[in-house]
Order: C-alpha cells, then structure tokens, then sequence
C-alpha cells in the first residue's frame, strides 16, 4: 500500500513526475553497464557535465552542485548550456536550480531558472509544465530575495524579468517588487512610476495599497 500511495503521489505532482519520467529516459532498464561509475572516471567538461544531470537524477544533489561549483572555478567562463543538448540543459539546469534555492543560494538559483525561461521563449519545450518554472521564480525574487540579496543585484534581476514576455500579472509583481526597493532606496518618483505600472497591469495586486500609503506618507513628510 505504502508503495501505491508514493506512486500515486508521484503522479499526481508535476516535479515529481517529471524527475520520474527524466530518470527513466536517461537510464533505460536494458542499459546495465555502470554509468555512473564511467562518468566520474572522466575529466573533461562534456563528461562532467553529464554527471551534473546523472547526481541530480539520481538522488545526489549535493555531488551535482559539488561538480557545477568545480567546472565554474575551473572551466574559464563555463556555461552548462554549451555541454549538452537543448532539452537536456533545461531539464537540468531547472532540477540544479531547485536544489540552489533549497540551499538558499539564491543568485545562483535566478540565473538557472531564468536560463530556462529565455530558451522556453525562443522555442517551448517545458509547456504546461513552464507555469512551474515561472512560478518557482515568482517566488524567488518576490519573495526570497528581499533582505537576502544586495538591493542593486535584485534590482538588476527584476529589470531583466521586466524585459521578459512574462504573464501580465508576474510583469505586475516585478514592477511592485521594483517600487519597493525604491522605497528603500529613497527614490520616491521611481516607485511611484513602478507602483503606477503595476496597477495598470493588475489592478487588485495585493499589496499595492500598503506601498500607496508608504509612498503617501513619503510625500507628506516632505512637504511639511
């Protein structure tokens, strides 16, 4: 039973199913020689590479991230995307990134997903499964990244999202979180023009009223 019920929860949750269905194409049932033990045996970036996406498959998130945090001191300007195919980089590179922001490496977790989202764009592969992908960096940058990420490295992040053909309601949060962090940062005319597009674009945006009153209260201060 305990075995049907974890099946039926794997199915039933997108991530899941789709590291199921990822294992299974990677690792077909008739292909018996160790793989894994192939891979590690090898020094070359392509190889290594390969073995970012075979730990992340497999269970060993820790020894993904240990090679990905290799090949970046050691590979000059090393991009993952340059080590295997299309399809398999963004299937990777979103797995890679889940384990950042669980770790809470946040920059490194941004620059992952956004990857993915830019070459989603170009040409879809993720599909119905791309709401999970622009909802895990929703999240991210609206609400991990305060207090957590220098305000012009988020500001820098927020500006590239903006440039995005995102959803109308997640280009709406990314200028709020914009108007925030100018708020922050004293520049009062910014925020008001950031609030004032988010509005535009959602209208019942939660949390905008709150931002209204602080720039409201901004406003009186000055003038008294």
């Amino acid at each position: 039973m305990r075995t049907l019920i974890h099946a039926y929860e794997t199915l039933m949750d997108p991530i899941m199913r789709r590291q199921y269905d990822l294992t299974h194409r990677i690792m077909p049932a008739e292909f018996r020689f160790d793989y894994r033990a192939f891979l590690r045996a090898q020094t070359d970036a392509t190889n290594r590479s390969k073995l970012i996406f075979f730990e992340l498959l497999h269970s060993n998130p820790d020894d993904a991230i240990e090679i990905y945090e290799s090949l970046l001191r050691t590979v000059p300007s090393y991009d993952l995307s340059e080590y295997m195919d299309r399809e398999d980089y963004m299937d990777c590179a979103f797995l890679l990134a889940e384990e950042y922001e669980r770790r809470d490496f946040f920059v490194r977790a941004y620059e992952l997903y956004v990857s993915t989202v830019i070459l989603e764009f170009e040409s879809p592969y993720f599909r119905h499964f791309f709401e999970d992908v622009t909802s895990r960096l929703r999240s991210l940058v609206c609400h991990k990244m305060p207090g957590e990420v220098p305000v012009e490295t988020a500001s820098r992040f927020l500006t590239e999202l903006l440039s995005l053909p995102l959803p109308r309601k997640d280009i709406a949060m990314y200028h709020k979180r914009l108007s925030e962090i100018f708020i922050e940062t004293e520049q009062y005319r910014m925020a008001e023009r950031h609030l004032k597009k988010a509005l535009a674009l959602d209208k019942k945006l939660a949390g905008a009223k709150k931002i209204r009153e602080k720039l409201d209260s901004r406003v009186a201060v000055r003038v008294v």
